[in-house]
C-alpha cells in the first residue's frame, strides 16, 4: 500500500492477475477499505471470470463491499462466447448492474471459437441486453501452446468493421493488442 500511496499520480487500482474473486469477501472488503484510505485514489477495477464461470460467486457479501467503498468500483468480466451466458450468468450480471456496479466485458478473439461476426455480434448484443458494456476485444497474446487460436490482426480489424455495421456503437468493443514491452494497449480498430 505504501508504494501506491506514495505515487500521487495513481488514481486507479486494478485487481487482476489470477482472479481476485478467489479471495474471501472479508479480505477484499478489508483491501478496498485500505485502498480507499489513499486520498488520490478514485477508482477500483476488478477483473474476473467468476460471474461467468461460477455465477453463484456474486453474493450479497460481494455486492456489499463493491458498493461499500468511496471508490468508484467497476467489474470487468472476461467472456469469450455467447454460449457462456446462460440464465445463471445473466442473473449474476444483472445482480451486479442492479446493485449500481458498472460492468464492462473483455473478450479474446479466438480462432475456431469466436472468430465469426455472427458469434461476436451475438455475444456483444447479449451483453448489451444485460447492461454490460463491451469494452475490449483482445488480440490473442503470443504464448506457447496457443498459436492454433491466433487470428490474423487484419481479420480481426475486418470483424470489428462488420460489427460496426450491425451493432450500435456502445455494443462494439475496442479491438486491442497488448505489446509485450508496452505500458498500455494498442487500439487496432
Amino acid at each position: 500500500m505504501g508504494e501506491i500511496a506514495a505515487a500521487e499520480s495513481v488514481r486507479e487500482v486494478i485487481l487482476s492477475g489470477g482472479d481476485p474473486l478467489t479471495l474471501a469477501d472479508e479480505f477484499l472488503a478489508w483491501l478496498a477499505k485500505r485502498l480507499a484510505e489513499i486520498p488520490q485514489l478514485t477508482r477500483l477495477r476488478v477483473h474476473t471470470r467468476f460471474p461467468i464461470m461460477v455465477p453463484q460467486r456474486v453474493t450479497d457479501g460481494l455486492l456489499a463491499w463493491l458498493r461499500g467503498t468511496r471508490l468508484a468500483t467497476f467489474v470487468v468480466v472476461h467472456v469469450n462466447h455467447p454460449a457462456e451466458i446462460d440464465e445463471a450468468v445473466g442473473e449474476a450480471l444483472t445482480r451486479l448492474v442492479e446493485a449500481g456496479i458498472p460492468v464492462l466485458s473483455q473478450s479474446v478473439l479466438l480462432g475456431g471459437v469466436n472468430d465469426r461476426v455472427e458469434v461476436l455480434a451475438s455475444l456483444f448484443e447479449r451483453l448489451a441486453d444485460l447492461r454490460v458494456m463491451p469494452y475490449y476485444l483482445h488480440q490473442l497474446d503470443r504464448v506457447a501452446g496457443a498459436a492454433h487460436f491466433e487470428v490474423p490482426e487484419h481479420e480481426g480489424i475486418e470483424l470489428v468493421r462488420q460489427l460496426r455495421t450491425r451493432l450500435p456503437g456502445y455494443a462494439v468493443p475496442r479491438y486491442v493488442r497488448q505489446p509485450p514491452s508496452g505500458p498500455s494497449k494498442l487500439v487496432l480498430a
